[in-house]
């Protein structure tokens, strides 16, 4: 089947930008500009250079500095802003001008103030003044979905008249639905055949939650770009998301028989680097690049997933980026999927050991909402199985003060004999830790820590949980004392203790 090729205008800088927390330094932009470029976009839409002089600056530097993708910058149908956004993108080697008035009778009126001959006379000046800057110009109707048609008609032909190659009908609010949609398009094609030869873009926004779904509705009615952002960010709720159209075309393709040229590959890289940049995170359940969007939890989807992963999943996740499907151990798992993650750690457990392991780990899924790998050894070595003392605390000191370096002395008695050393560090338990690894010859790095009274009263025992993360994994340590310090070391060692009986477990394994 011949698939035609479908054109991702990336909006990510711009109206994604102008999602409330998303804003970015003109150095930020480049970067992810870089991304989308090798994400393999076909436009990407740096900016609205008249807004501020950083917008100008950021449009500037990644019309220069990106290569591969068109850059646009944005501008109204005012000859300023035409100037500007010209004035921004000139340097680069493949600009586009897109210019954009307000065509429903709401925005004419309320917004912009003009009557319908004012804004078709705006019309045409600024796409011919674009024109006369740019050989590649786009046209914009906004508010284009709630724009009375025939008069929508008059200032698309007119746009093409003045030189617009791309004309992007958007549904700004995120109003229409689907079926309107598309109606709403081949209206206006069959009203201006002329719109035919130029390229037809749709920009849907997800006030409803349907700007994909819309969006792939303009794709059937003849839509050949599609204006959308990574994680799909943007004004209110949001724009079509990006990653979601191009799989959906790339999933479903019997039925959308269109490609695009993503490097799909990038998406889940692409959603990252935005995160990291703007510092809002997709939710756990977004499609494609959430959390949550290859994790598994039910034990009847675990058992699916082991048999054959298409039971559960319509996509590979190396096809978007993602390193492999997660199976999410919690109250909804089952043994098939406790039993395979423990034979990944390198426990194969016997049928009896595995029954007793299970309604261990059943008690502690109803406390927590995930167990972790080191959950599951702690379930193990102390549930199951005793943790042998390969090396005891025999005495700890620490001192620490406002003006002070924190330091501890620490002695173990380990298989060797008793060893002693001396650590400082950022407090009194990094001084501690530091020194058991120096005895032990560990490389732990404390990534949790937590404590809570077990009684009440000046003399309360309080209880020390730790997570550690070594070269085997991540592995808990937990103690109680009536001192802060005495708790933190024994709860360290603890973990360091786990650390070498699953180094002895393994190594029975791999000469068995």
């Amino acid at each position: 089947m011949r698939r035609e090729r479908i054109s991702i205008f990336d909006t990510t800088l711009r109206d994604g930008e102008q999602s409330p927390g998303c804003s970015m330094q003109p150095e930020e932009k480049l970067r992810m500009a870089l991304q989308l470029a090798a994400l393999k976009v076909d436009v990407i839409e740096a900016g609205f250079p008249v807004a501020s002089e950083e917008d100008f600056a950021a449009v500037s530097l990644v019309s220069r500095k990106v290569r591969g993708p068109v850059i646009a910058a944005l501008c109204r149908t005012l000859k300023g802003d035409i100037d500007r956004a010209w004035e921004a993108l000139r340097d680069g080697p493949r600009p586009r001008i897109h210019t954009f008035i307000s065509t429903s009778d709401l925005h004419m009126s309320h917004k912009l103030q003009k009557t319908r001959a004012e804004v078709l006379a705006m019309t045409r000046e600024g796409v011919r003044r674009a024109a006369g800057l740019c050989g590649d110009v786009e046209f914009s109707a906004e508010d284009a979905s709630r724009s009375d048609p025939a008069f929508l008609a008059d200032i698309v032909a007119v746009a093409l008249e003045e030189g617009a190659g791309t004309i992007n009908l958007p549904d700004t609010v995120g109003y229409t639905v689907p079926g309107e949609f598309r109606d709403f398009l081949l209206d206006l094609r069959s009203r201006v055949p002329a719109l035919d030869r130029a390229v037809l873009s749709v920009h849907c926004h997800d006030d409803l939650g349907l700007a994909v779904a819309n969006s792939l509705a303009g794709i059937e009615a003849g839509a050949r770009q599609v204006e959308c952002t990574i994680n799909g960010i943007g004004e209110r709720a949001g724009n079509a998301s990006l990653e979601e159209i191009v799989m959906a075309l790339r999933v479903r393709g019997e039925r959308l028989p269109f490609e695009t040229g993503i490097v799909t590959e990038e998406l889940f890289r692409s959603s990252q680097i935005l995160s990291n940049i703007t510092g809002v995170q997709v939710q756990p359940n977004k499609a494609i690049v959430g959390r949550n969007a290859f994790a598994h939890e039910s034990g009847i989807h675990q058992h699916g997933m082991l048999s054959n992963p298409m039971t559960y999943e319509i996509m590979t996740p190396a096809t978007v980026g993602v390193k492999t499907s997660s199976l999410i151990l919690g109250k909804h798992s089952g043994r098939h999927a406790l039993k395979q993650r423990y034979e990944e750690l390198g426990y194969p457990l016997e049928q009896e050991t595995l029954d007793r392991a299970y309604k261990l780990f059943a008690g502690l899924a109803d406390q927590k909402r995930e167990i972790y790998d080191e959950d599951l050894v702690a379930l193990l070595h102390d549930g199951i199985t005793e943790c042998p003392q390969t090396c005891r605390l025999v005495a700890v000191q620490a001192s620490a003060g406002t003006h002070s370096i924190a330091t501890a002395l620490v002695t173990l008695e380990c298989e060797h004999g008793p060893a002693t050393e001396t650590a400082s560090g950022d407090g009194p338990v990094n001084a501690v830790c530091e020194a058991i690894n120096r005895i032990t010859g560990m490389q732990g790095e404390l990534r949790d820590f937590r404590l809570h009274s077990v009684t009440g009263g000046a003399d309360a025992q309080g209880e020390v949980h730790v997570r550690v993360r070594f070269p085997e994994g991540v592995f808990t340590g937990r103690a109680a004392s009536t001192d802060i310090v005495h708790g933190s070391a024994q709860a360290y060692l603890d973990a360091v203790n786990k650390v070498f009986l699953a180094r002895t477990r393994r190594e029975a394994v791999a000469t068995a």
